[in-house]
């Protein structure tokens, strides 16, 4: 297990930086915390790693690099700020005791999220022997991260080119939060790639909690951003019509709001 504990000890090093800016604990410090994990994986288990196994390690890193970037440039953007104002509480009003609550919990989700890779390369009698579910988890892995990429890509131009207006084009016209959708499956794929090799109960239990608490961080995340564009939006027509037919998270799944679902702490 030390593999494990080391993860999660590299994932608390690297948000860490969630204690200048509080945020950053969940954001920018997310992707680096997930890159990091990625990078050690690959140096720690390097003389037993299979080409699946180095693409698990690679995907990460891709992906927390992407993510801590684009969030890094996001938020440096005072028009972000100045939209996130009142939504986000100010670093300064949040104590030392809750900060410190804050990075132990998600130091632990970050290690719990990427440990059906770390249980695989664990056993290394069976990462000779790679099997078709792993690469099918790839796969969605992989597609994950293209969908988020992409919805942020677009997101950036119809914001652009109409900074005022809701975003309906693209990915968007499918489903009201394809990132949110993509990350979705970026963890769906991780999860199940350790399907086959939870041999331990503790195995089954971190894997679970860690992919059923990014489900609750995203839908989480999408009840935020439904109750901000509901008030930004809220005499629009157009917009109106376009939240009563486009699911608001997951493609197809009637699903079209998750307002009023107070448990999903926004």
């Amino acid at each position: 297990m030390k593999e494990f504990f080391i993860s999660f000890i590299i994932g608390a090093i690297s948000c860490s930086i969630g204690f200048k800016y509080y945020i950053w604990f969940f954001s920018i410090g997310y992707g680096i915390a997930i890159a990091a994990i990625g990078i050690y994986l690959l140096i720690i288990f390097n003389s037993i790693l299979v080409l699946e196994t180095i693409l698990s390690c690679i995907l990460f890193i891709v992906y927390g690099l992407r993510l801590s970037i684009y969030l890094g440039i996001r938020e440096s953007k005072s028009s972000y700020n100045d939209k996130m104002k009142g939504e986000i509480k100010p670093t300064d009003t949040i104590s030392m005791i809750a900060k410190i609550s804050i990075w132990i919990s998600c130091s632990l989700l970050y290690a719990f999220m990427t440990c059906p890779v770390t249980f695989r390369l664990m056993n290394t009698n069976i990462n000779s022997n790679i099997d078709i579910l792993y690469r099918i988890s790839l796969i969605i892995t992989l597609l994950g991260i293209i969908i988020e990429t992409l919805a942020d890509y677009q997101k950036n131009s119809a914001k652009k080119n109409n900074p005022h207006r809701f975003v309906d084009t693209g990915l968007y016209k499918i489903v009201r939060c394809p990132n949110y959708f993509g990350e979705l499956l970026l963890w769906t794929g991780v999860f199940i790639g350790g399907i086959n090799i939870y041999y331990y109960y503790y195995y089954w239990i971190f894997s679970v909690l860690g992919y059923i608490l990014i489900i609750y961080v995203m839908f989480s995340g999408a009840r935020r951003l439904e109750i901000r564009q509901n008030k930004s939006y809220s005499d629009d027509n157009e917009y109106q019509e376009y939240v009563k037919n486009t699911p608001i998270i997951i493609p197809l799944i009637p699903i079209y709001s998750v307002e009023k679902y107070s448990f999903l702490v926004a």
